[in-house]
């Protein structure tokens, strides 16, 4: 069986492929550089070509929060065409199954916590990321059509705030986590103060990649309902951006050095997930520690700093 996953060199493909020798299946891996899924005929070629039983459709146009403001326009142009082209694709050439990933920031802006499956449409999304969450939203119903309408098995998970290696470290386009990780190591390295945009106030749950890539997984071999399943830690593991700008800064010895600047957007301050239906169908899992997790993210930037993508 073959598995083509989009987005494949980025953090949560490269976290498949770590554990990919573990799984009895073929991958296939795909970069951008290998086909441009914003072009139909390209991704048409591309399904021609490989013929996929399964499909993992990672790939996006995605950053953090001052990406999502400053590039509104195209965030909902490339994700739109992107996800057509793709679900289009493995309908027309009959994939087993594709799981198609989705994020906590499409939930409602103003909402009741813990979020959970069913409350996705329930209200607009918050203004600082409304074109990419509408994209993601626009994924789940254009699956969820296929469902209904040619019984084809396409499903949409759910994750929350995911790091690890290999993520995208920019300072400007960068999710939270892996920019601060960045500007900490700056920060040392020329001796600065440590800034932190936003107040650190907002709550968020992450998951680690390879978490994430194993539960990918078993989702495809365990879950086949039309209704999107969230892939999430408890919904008591909950952190504050300032809590882990501190851990942070603990593994970069840089303790002292932290300064918050409220001037900044803070975004949505929580997006708390409840993960029970996770565990009714896929089983209790014992997820990375936070501590272990970002020590592990840390030292492995400061091992690839050169290569490290920023």
């Amino acid at each position: 069986m073959k598995i083509l996953v989009t987005g494949g060199s980025g953090l949560v493909g490269t976290a498949i492929k770590t554990i990919s020798n573990e799984y009895n299946y073929e991958f296939i891996f795909l970069a951008s550089k290998d086909c441009d899924l914003i072009n139909y005929d390209e991704t048409y070629k591309l399904f021609e070509k490989e013929q996929p039983d399964f499909v993992i459709h990672l790939a996006a146009c995605v950053g953090g929060i001052f990406l999502n403001m400053k590039h509104k326009v195209d965030i909902l142009e490339k994700n739109l065409l992107m996800n057509y082209n793709v679900v289009k694709c493995s309908h027309i050439f009959k994939v087993k199954k594709l799981i198609a990933c989705l994020s906590t920031c499409i939930f409602p802006d103003k909402t009741s916590y813990p979020i959970d499956e069913t409350m996705l449409h329930n209200g607009p999304p918050a203004e600082t990321h409304y074109t990419y969450a509408y994209t993601k939203r626009l994924l789940e119903i254009h699956c969820k059509a296929y469902f209904e309408n040619y019984g084809d098995n396409f499903i949409c998970i759910i994750p929350t705030n995911i790091y690890g290696t290999n993520d995208n470290y920019s300072l400007e386009d960068g999710h939270v986590l892996p920019a601060l990780i960045h500007r900490c190591y700056l920060a040392k390295k020329n001796r600065e103060k440590f800034i932190v945009k936003g107040s650190g106030s907002a709550l968020r749950q992450f998951i680690y990649a390879e978490d994430l890539a194993k539960l990918l997984l078993l989702t495809l071999e365990k879950y086949n309902e039309k209704t999107p399943l969230i892939l999430s830690v408890d919904e008591n593991t909950e952190y504050s951006i300032e809590y882990i700008a501190r851990l942070i800064a603990k593994y970069f010895d840089y303790e002292n050095n932290i300064e918050f600047n409220p001037k900044y957007s803070d975004g949505q301050l929580k997006k708390t997930a409840c993960n029970k239906k996770l565990i009714e169908y896929l089983g209790d899992y014992k997820f990375i520690d936070i501590e272990d997790g970002v020590k592990t993210s840390v030292e492995w930037f400061i091992n690839n700093y050169e290569n490290a993508r920023k």
